[in-house]
């Protein structure tokens, strides 16, 4: 029969592995998260860009425009 102090013992060392098992997958989770997001906001860095360039491509103002040629 064992102690009831070493059973607890044994209770908490496995508790505690069990947690640190948990901490290592959360930061690999957040690891990721993270890498993703980085990804995203260089991504939408570029599509900006991109959108600001064909913004700056498009028609002017109508009213400064000729009319057209049927006119």
């Amino acid at each position: 029969m064992t102690h009831p102090l070493e059973q607890r013992l044994v209770e908490l060392e496995t508790r505690l592995a069990f947690q640190e098992q948990a901490i290592s997958e959360l930061n690999e989770a957040l690891t990721a998260t993270r890498l993703e997001a980085a990804a995203n906001a260089e991504l939408l860095k570029r599509v900006l860009q991109d959108l600001k360039l064909v913004r700056g491509d498009g028609p002017g103002d109508p009213a400064l425009e000729p009319p057209p040629p049927h006119y």
